[in-house]
């Protein structure tokens, strides 16, 4: 047996020592749940849905417990923990209120000349769909209610049974979960959970499972897709982005400065959505950049179990580094550091939230994923100069203009290649619109209906009347 050390980042010592799986134990697992999928995807749509709407009323009831495990383990702020476990019902609450609608048989085409049956033509076209019926859910630490549900939610409402393989980073949030919807009434095998690290998620890949749903880094994303190819498995990927903000110069700099600030720190930009890179029209430039200094220097750092606290740890030691030699690389070639730059003196995993102006592209702080508390901010000509530099990147996940006029800002927007584009607002979620990325920002889509569609396969029915 493997021990998995479950670390406290506000205090940089470990929390809890979990047992990790085995790969024969992922094998079981699966092979349990296998057999189990029959039974769950014989149920009705409305009696899954039924298990799911328990399930949302107790995370609503032990909300404040759940939020301290997450918070414990992973940093997030207590306020913004309770954020994302109160928010995750409406999620789950879309797929139960259109699931049915949406697995519903279609009817294609009817050729009803002849027709010997009244109301049945001689040859009707349908479309039913299935479950896939093992998946396979890896899930992140950042936000993993979210991404979490985003999978086990509607794959199990279309009928399928999950292995849910949380992130090793959260751990203790992953047994949570799988608790609540045991209680809930998920049986357990329909719905069973392996803790470990990459191995663990490779056994998962290789058990036997129809497929695989990742959200992670890019890094990891190729390997999970090298990884499955081989299964002929359905492989869906939620990557990580660079994503860029344009201030245009008829925007309000306060207002603009006040929701980007947020929006790269909210979390402490351990979001796979949070602005990593801003792009100011230089007449606005000195407006904007003193209103986002004010603003992020209003952060509060601290105990993330303080109510008060805005900015906590960084979940993963290793970043801190990462962060540090953005900034080291950024200041050599010319940069100009407004605010922090360096760990914060403290116990624990703490960067100071940082912002860097007079940066470029050659700057890896405007290239490469940061992933943390830090920003570059970089002055242009033009709507033409932003729209390009916006495009620089082979990450696609969502990129944000703001501007008084909404063509304007959608003329840019529409020459980017990214999932989700926004205007005047930044780094939001919902669960009526897909959730998609391209290029190095992922394969496939969670949310909306093709997050439900991705849980089913088609089956074509030619159906002809005898003569």
């Amino acid at each position: 047996m493997t021990s998995l050390p479950i670390y406290n980042p506000a205090r940089g010592s470990v929390l809890r020592q979990l047992t990790t799986h085995s790969a024969s134990d992922v094998q079981e697992m699966t092979q349990m749940a296998r057999r189990a999928q029959k039974e769950w995807c014989q149920r009705t749509i409305g009696q899954r849905a039924d298990v799911l709407r328990t399930f949302n009323r107790l995370l609503m009831d032990r909300t404040d417990q759940l939020a301290l495990t997450l918070s414990t383990e992973t940093g997030k702020p207590i306020n913004q923990a309770r954020n994302e476990i109160r928010a995750t019902p409406d999620r789950i609450s879309y797929f139960i209120d259109h699931m049915q609608a949406e697995l519903a048989p279609a009817v294609m085409h009817v050729e009803s000349a002849g027709a010997p049956v009244p109301g049945i033509g001689t040859l009707d076209e349908v479309v039913t769909y299935e479950p896939l019926g093992v998946v396979g859910n890896i899930s992140a630490w950042n936000y993993p209610y979210f991404v979490g549900s985003n999978v086990f939610a509607p794959a199990l409402l279309a009928g399928n049974a999950v292995i849910y393989k949380p992130s090793e980073y959260a751990a203790l949030t992953g047994l949570a979960i799988t608790g609540l919807l045991h209680e809930a009434g998920v049986p357990e095998a329909v719905f069973s959970v392996a803790v470990g690290k990459g191995d663990i998620g490779q056994a998962l890949i290789d058990s036997g499972i129809d497929g695989v749903f990742f959200t992670g880094s890019y890094e990891t994303g190729l390997r999970v897709a090298s990884a499955a190819a081989g299964h002929l498995m359905r492989v869906q990927l939620e990557l990580g982005g660079k994503d860029p903000a344009y201030v245009a110069e008829d925007a309000d700099p306060r207002v603009a400065a006040q929701a980007l600030a947020d929006g790269a720190f909210y979390n402490n930009g351990q979001s796979c959505c949070a602005v990593e890179r801003i792009y100011v029209h230089h007449s606005v430039l000195y407006a904007f950049r003193s209103a986002f200094v004010e603003a992020v220097s209003g952060f509060r750092m601290g105990d993330p179990e303080d109510p008060e606290t805005y900015l906590g740890p960084l979940t993963r030691r290793e970043q801190l580094a990462v962060i540090q030699n953005q900034v080291d690389d950024a200041v050599a070639k010319g940069a100009t550091l407004l605010l922090g730059g360096q760990a914060a003196d403290r116990e624990g995993w703490y960067y100071k939230p940082t912002i860097l102006s007079d940066v470029n592209h050659e700057m890896s702080v405007m290239r490469e994923e940061s992933f943390g508390p830090i920003i570059g901010i970089q002055s242009v000509q033009s709507d033409q100069e932003a729209a390009e530099l916006m495009a620089d990147t082979p990450y696609g996940l969502t990129a944000s203009v703001y501007s008084r006029d909404r063509a304007r800002a959608a003329n840019i927007l529409q020459t980017l290649p990214t999932g989700s584009s926004y205007w005047n607002c930044c780094d939001r979620v919902s669960p009526r619109l897909p959730w998609t990325g391209r290029g190095h920002s992922g394969l496939g889509s969670t949310l909306s209906r093709e997050g439900i569609r991705a849980f089913v396969q088609p089956r074509s029915w030619h159906f002809r009347a005898p003569s």
